[in-house]
């Protein structure tokens, strides 16, 4: 894989933290050209001092990908630096926590904004450079995005979505050489939960699941990069993951209320009655 992965310039969104901070280090490792571009510039610039990063092997942008200005300069902003792009990864996201019912619609409108159109800004611009590259542009969905998950109907509605737009994508390139990939972690160790979002649009501000028995960020980069060097389409992660999609193809009325009683457990859950 580190021969296949070095000196690939590749992007990654949402990289100042969990998955995406991940990406970024082990893409280092790799001897990979890494573009890190998040909001919060401060982070990535802490993690490249604190690791002593060589200056020419990376670049830092701030980028808010709700905004297609935003997207559209990252991506001139690399090809100034690197003069091309081999990888984009579509890793910005954040989650919600509450029932539809009680959920100010404006939640569902920040969902969409970063998770999918997000994704769709970004590898709208990038698209001409990573056609002439062959190259791969992955979205990091989520179980959610192949089964509704209750109390999260606007992360799952932009996973969804994620889904649809990148495997037309893949369709409309079967001959072009573009390589389209679709992540899907399963639970992960990662802030996006304490970031979730409340029905009013508040931050939830602690996790609601036990962090320390899922799988690592940085297991999960690892993953990724993997699969981008060895080209799937698809990857789900986890047992549980990968238990949940097969049976909501087998046995879909059954994994509904298998997925209810387990979201349900969950402290403070906001359906239990």
């Amino acid at each position: 894989m580190t021969d296949q992965l070095r000196d690939k310039v590749i992007i990654i969104t949402g990289a100042s933290s969990g998955i995406g901070d991940a990406l970024a280090r082990e893409a280092i490792k790799h001897k990979m050209k890494v573009v890190l571009a998040a909001r919060n510039t401060d982070k990535m610039e802490q993690t490249a001092a604190s690791r002593q990063w060589d200056t020419n092997q990376f670049l830092i942008v701030k980028t808010d990908v709700s905004r297609e200005k935003d997207c559209q300069a990252l991506i001139k902003q690399v090809i100034e630096r690197f003069n091309s792009i081999d990888i984009l990864i579509n890793n910005a996201g954040i989650s919600m926590r509450a029932l539809f019912a009680d959920l100010d619609l404006s939640v569902l409108h920040q969902l969409m904004d970063i998770n999918f159109w997000g994704t769709v800004y970004c590898t709208h611009h990038a698209l001409p450079h990573l056609l002439k590259s062959k190259g791969t542009v992955a979205g990091i969905s989520s179980i959610a995005g192949f089964k509704g998950l209750p109390a999260r109907t606007g992360y799952s509605a932009s996973k969804f979505a994620m889904h649809g737009f990148l495997e037309s994508l893949r369709i409309e390139n079967l001959k072009t050489g573009l390589h389209v990939l679709i992540a899907c972690p399963g639970f992960t160790a990662s802030n996006i939960r304490k970031t979730a979002l409340a029905s009013d649009g508040s931050q939830q501000g602690e996790s609601p699941r036990q962090e320390e028995k899922m799988m690592s960020a940085q297991e999960v980069a690892g993953h990724i990069l993997k699969a981008v060097a060895r080209k799937k389409r698809t990857l789900v992660l986890t047992r549980q993951g990968k238990l949940t999609v097969w049976l909501n193809k087998l046995l879909p009325g059954l994994t509904d209320k298998l997925v209810y009683n387990h979201m349900a457990r969950e402290p403070d859950s906001p359906f239990q009655r």
